[in-house]
């Protein structure tokens, strides 16, 4: 909506109308500068690990193993993972919701999509806590999560990451008593979920799902990182 400039008062408004007007616009001014400073305030409050300067190369990792909530909450303890986002990739439905993904028909998965500063944290590396925090033997399920929007899959974003993911499940193998199940597959684009999945462990610890299925896996993986 276009603004119109505000009218000028004539000569013969009243003394008290406009001293009304300028307390009304006073209030207003101190109104929008509160608005101001906690627009501010919100856009200070980093993501976990944000901590590289701006000029750092960047590089993504696309992953999923069941419940996008618990993969993030993993990646988010690893050094060198900047950010971490919550989101369905793998299908061939755009834009779609949560409840289209739990329906299993749009053939997407829960996936995270890691932002990592690779002179800390390598991609292999990124693999490894991969096979760490979830059972990559189970197909389409993770648990009590059943459906193929939880199967276990790493989104390539280019053919060095899909070279360094065949090794890593080769390699992987050796650990468990089935055969992996996880796909290896080209990244063609991945959409990020609805806010309210962003960050869900850390914003609901005592939620029940976060406390019986979360923490157990957060506890192994800090273990295993020692933290």
């Amino acid at each position: 909506m276009i603004r119109q400039p505000p009218q000028r008062l004539s000569r013969s408004t009243p003394r008290k109308d406009t001293r009304s007007l300028r307390r009304a616009l006073s209030i207003a001014f101190l109104m929008a500068v509160v608005a101001g400073v906690g627009l501010r305030l919100q856009a200070m409050d980093p993501p976990v690990n944000a901590d590289a300067p701006s000029n750092v190369s960047t590089e993504l990792a696309t992953l999923g193993g069941g419940c996008f909530w618990c993969l993030e909450a993993v990646f988010e303890l690893v050094d060198g993972v900047l950010d971490v986002t919550s989101g369905y990739a793998g299908g061939h439905v755009e834009n779609p919701t949560y409840q289209q993904v739990c329906t299993g028909q749009t053939g997407h998965a829960e996936v995270v999509q890691i932002r990592f500063d690779p002179s800390r944290v390598g991609y292999e590396r990124l693999l490894e806590v991969f096979w760490m925090c979830h059972n990559p033997t189970t197909l389409n399920r993770q648990g009590n999560d059943i459906g193929p929007q939880y199967r276990s899959i790493i989104l390539c974003h280019n053919d060095a990451q899909k070279e360094a993911a065949e090794k890593s499940r080769a390699a992987a193998a050796a650990r468990f008593s089935r055969p992996i199940v996880t796909e290896i597959v080209p990244l063609t684009r991945f959409y990020p979920a609805e806010p309210y999945h962003q960050d869900y462990f850390r914003r609901n610890p005592n939620q029940a799902y976060c406390q019986a299925v979360i923490a157990p896996k957060v506890k192994k993986v800090k273990k295993e990182l020692g933290k």
